[in-house]
């Protein structure tokens, strides 16, 4: 049977020399001794969980799909993926959806993928089936999604929804801002701070004061998804135990004072803000106000993504930083004197329980998938969009060099990304127990 080992392995307990001998795709034993293959020095993480990712396909593959989406995740660290049920079409909302994300997603997995369903007007009848197939929960819009075949849900709706996920035991997850406090794009649309003003923090504040009533009123779980702001974070504080919140490496990372105007690659919602903002974010994480970084990632072409004019109006909103999430988080947070430990819950087992995968992944222990990513903290990347595995090579990192490098991702035992090399095929779709 296998055995791997390092002086650094991130145990539930801490970070501290171990042995992992896996069978059969399994953690069958954590011990010391030797190994036939020592990393040294190197971290052994748990393979990362991304609970938040637009993979498009089917319908809008040419803004990112399975096979190129899972590539990234598996050269990123990240072992599984839960794909969001937009932007495909049609979204994930019926079962037949569901079918035909499976479908489509057949033969071309490097990594493990399970799926959200959607919550829309005139869907609350489809909430048990989906849940039957092994959905992880179901995501919903307070505000305008962006695509047509997504729209905004009504609040009674919603609430006759969360007590539908209450009894069947999964989460809701919502875009959580007040439609009443956004504001038109005004003035020069291609200054940054004009976007920035258009939604304010107070419209996230109002909308994550919602859903903490909703979920005492429901019982059910509510995650409020990409939290921005300290105002958000301040709600989710006060908020009841079933209310949890994550946040994103963009909002981790960046900060409005240092985003260029016409930069429209730095476009999303809600938007980057301020560096007092970012501080905030971080304190919640250290503190567990929030969960979770996850990557919110949401591609799409550099037309749609209004790159030659500048225009934030007009831009589609969405990062592009699948591949990025576990260096883009680790370097801001080596700056700030976090341990390399605490990325484990955050990066990996948080996503795996809020999706219910937590029985098979997030964590080294007996019994779950043997999967792990092999991560140097002291190496470094310059990123350069064309060498990323995501369909369309434009991010906001390009340029920025990050900390740590992925030495190996290995998903039940098997290794799928090492020494720039990407193993397809291994992946298998999963379902929410």
């Amino acid at each position: 049977m296998p055995r791997i080992r390092s002086s650094r392995v991130v145990l539930p307990d801490g970070v501290g020399a171990a042995t992992i001998r896996y069978e059969d795709g399994l953690i069958v034993e954590i011990s010391g001794g030797t190994a036939d293959h020592d990393y040294g020095d190197l971290v052994v993480m748990p393979g990362l969980v991304d609970s938040h990712v637009h993979v498009n396909e089917p319908g809008r593959t040419e803004w990112e799909g399975f096979h190129s989406a899972t590539r990234a995740a598996a050269a990123g660290g990240t072992t599984t993926i839960v794909d969001m049920p937009l932007n495909s079409i049609p979204p994930t909302v019926t079962r037949s959806a569901l079918e035909a994300k499976r479908r489509a997603a057949r033969g071309k997995l490097s990594v493990d993928v399970a799926f959200w369903g959607g919550l829309i007007p005139g869907t609350s009848d489809e909430l048990a089936g989906l849940a039957a197939d092994g959905v992880s929960g179901f995501k919903s819009f307070l505000v305008d999604s962006g695509v047509p075949e997504f729209p905004a849900i009504g609040i009674d709706e919603l609430t006759e929804g969360l007590r539908i996920m209450a009894d069947l035991g999964v989460p809701s997850l919502l875009h959580a801002e007040d439609p009443a406090a956004l504001l038109p794009v005004e003035g020069d649309t291609t200054e940054y701070q004009s976007y920035l003003a258009s939604r304010p923090a107070d419209a996230e504040a109002r909308a994550v004061e919602l859903a903490a009533a909703m979920a005492a009123e429901t019982d059910a779980a509510v995650h409020v998804l990409h939290v921005s702001s300290g105002e958000a974070v301040a709600v989710l504080a006060k908020g009841p135990s079933n209310l949890t919140g994550e946040t994103c490496p963009h909002y981790l990372f960046f900060c409005a004072e240092e985003i260029p105007d016409g930069s429209t690659l730095f476009k999303c919602a809600p938007p980057i803000r301020s560096a007092e903002h970012r501080d905030e974010l971080w304190e919640a994480l250290v503190d567990g106000d929030l969960a979770m970084v996850v990557s919110d990632h949401s591609p799409a072409p550099a037309s749609i993504k209004a790159v030659d004019s500048g225009d934030f109006a007009e831009a589609w909103g969405g990062v592009g930083s699948l591949q990025l999430r576990l260096q883009a988080t680790w370097t801001a947070a080596r700056d700030r004197g976090i341990d390399i430990g605490r990325l484990g819950s955050w990066l990996a087992l948080e996503p795996a329980l809020l999706a219910g995968l937590g029985d098979r992944k997030g964590s080294i222990e007996v019994g779950k998938d043997a999967d792990f990513v092999v991560f140097d903290p002291d190496g470094a990347l310059l990123v350069t969009g064309e060498d990323l595995e995501h369909r369309h090579p434009i991010t906001p990192y390009e340029g920025i060099r990050l900390r740590g490098s992925i030495v190996e991702t290995i998903l039940r035992g098997q290794a799928v990304y090492l020494e720039g090399r990407i193993e397809g095929g291994l992946g298998r779709m999963m379902r929410r127990r």
